[in-house]
Parts: C-alpha cells; structure tokens; sequence
C-alpha cells in the first residue's frame, strides 16, 4: 500500500479503456450485466424510504445503470468520466450531495481509496454512498486459463484480467475513507457459453478487455490462444460441454458521520458474556 506521500500505481491504460468502451457501442454493447446491476440498484433504492435531495451519479457508463436513480430522483448531478489521471479532483463541493451513487465504474480507478475519500468528502453528514463494482472472483477462470496456456507455451506469465477487488478489501476500504455503517456483499453471477471465444467475444461488446498498463504489447500468439481454450474447456466446462465464467458484482454502501447513527458498544459494556449467551442457546 502507497504511503501518504507516494502515489499510487497506476493499473489502467483509461485512454485506452474509452476507446475500448467506445467500439464496444460499436459493435453492439452486450447489457447483460448493466441490466442486472440496474435492477439490483432499482430496488436498493427503493428500500431507502429517505427522500434525497443532493443526489451525484458517479461515472456509470450507460443510460441503462443512470437510469434507476435519474427515474426516483429529480435534478440529478451525473458525472459521466471519472477523472483521467490521479492528481485530477472528482470535481464535488464538500459537503454537497446527501447521495452518491456509482455503478460499474469503479473497478477502473487507479486510486480507489483517495477517489473513496473524495466522495466521502462530498457527502453532507447522514449522506449515503451506495455503488457496485465489479470484484471478487470475477473472470477467474479465464485468468487461471490464459496463465496456465502462457507458462506452457511461452515460458512465462503477462496479465491478462485485471485484478478485481476482493470482499474484505473493499470493507476495509469504506472504512478508511471514514464511512460509518459501512457494508458489503457480493451477487455472484454464472454465466456459461459454447466456447471461450464466445466469453470473449462478450468481453469486447462489454468494453472489458485488457486495459492494463502492464499488459503485454505483443501479439497473442496463435497457439497460446488455442492452448488457453483448450484448458478453459478441459478445466471449466459442464457435462453438456459448455463452459462457465465466473463475474461478481461487489456491492458497497455507507454513510457519512452522523451522531443520530448507532455507535458500535464500547469494549467492556456489554450486559451479557458470550459463555452466557451460548449456555442460552443450547437450553433451546
């Protein structure tokens, strides 16, 4: 982890990944998962009885995933880019918004924690961030093919998923931008396809691939690609011979400070000790 002084690495190539997101729109946008998140977001919301006056789209890509929040709020703030290079601000006031809401967009952030921190900053005491992102164990099995194919044929391993942030991480994250009441969750989503060049196919008409600045520059090379294809088979295909990926949305909310919020017991202040509460549930 950088230090208050260093800057963070810088993981994405995000000219690249605009262009990457721009020919996905060309080819024909694949929304399966926006669908999804929009949904889950839509009910989210709408759990949340509180009427929300300030309220920020956070750089979702998309009409599909603006559009719950646009539908039960008026006057929405969007933000459609989120900023370019690190030392670039997300461009909120402190203290201006009373919700923040980012969808599928976060998972390309160079600087995750300080982007964290700045909308933290933006939200009014009581405020509510409530984003997902895509995390966990997502691609797994493309990236355990593509690393097994390469040290086979070529001696070696390049990246070739980006990393995705796992659960705890993501907690601890909320957490050290100050967040009170943080939560997180994971909806797992299974997806299965004839082939990997299928899945990769979607990748393309979603605008996720390879964006990674350390990627590697050099063409795939026929047999890779074909050795990879092969292992994703042997290793992730069901009986009917179709295989499986692997894509986690990462769900993240919390509030900003607030005194009417519930504070955690101090150490020591509890009534009851744990042996006692165990003692009671085996009576039962």
């Amino acid at each position: 982890m950088a230090s208050a002084t260093e800057k963070p690495p810088r993981l994405f190539d995000l000219a690249l990944l605009s262009r990457r997101q721009m020919r996905a729109i060309d080819l024909g946008a694949e929304m399966f998962l926006a669908d999804r998140v929009a949904e889950d977001i839509a009910e989210r919301l709408d759990v949340v009885t509180r009427k929300f006056v300030g309220v920020a789209d956070i750089g979702s890509p998309g009409a599909a995933l603006r559009k719950p929040s646009r539908e039960k709020f008026d006057g929405i703030r969007t933000y459609h880019d989120l900023p370019k290079s690190d030392d670039e601000p997300l461009r909120l006031d402190p203290a201006s918004l009373e919700l923040a809401v980012s969808s599928l967009a976060l998972q390309f952030v160079n600087d995750l924690p300080g982007m964290l921190a700045q909308i933290r900053r933006a939200l009014k005491p009581d405020g509510l961030f409530l984003a997902a992102m895509m995390g966990g164990d997502t691609l797994t099995e493309l990236r355990q093919s593509f690393a097994a194919a390469e040290a086979e044929i070529e001696g070696g391993v390049s990246p070739r998923v980006f990393p995705f942030i796992d659960l705890r991480d993501a907690g601890a994250l909320l957490q050290r931008a100050n967040f009170a009441l943080p939560v997180t969750d994971v909806d797992r989503i299974i997806v299965r396809y004839d082939n990997a060049f299928a899945l990769m196919h979607d990748l393309r008409r979603m605008g996720a691939t390879n964006t990674m600045i350390e990627r590697s520059r050099k063409f795939l090379r026929r047999a890779t690609l074909l050795r990879m294809v092969e292992i994703y088979q042997d290793r992730f295909a069901d009986a009917d011979g179709r295989i499986r990926a692997t894509f986690d949305v990462v769900w993240l909310s919390g509030w900003a400070p607030h005194d009417s919020q519930q504070k955690p017991l101090k150490p020591g202040s509890a009534k009851a000790s744990l042996a006692d509460a165990v003692k009671g549930v085996r009576k039962t």
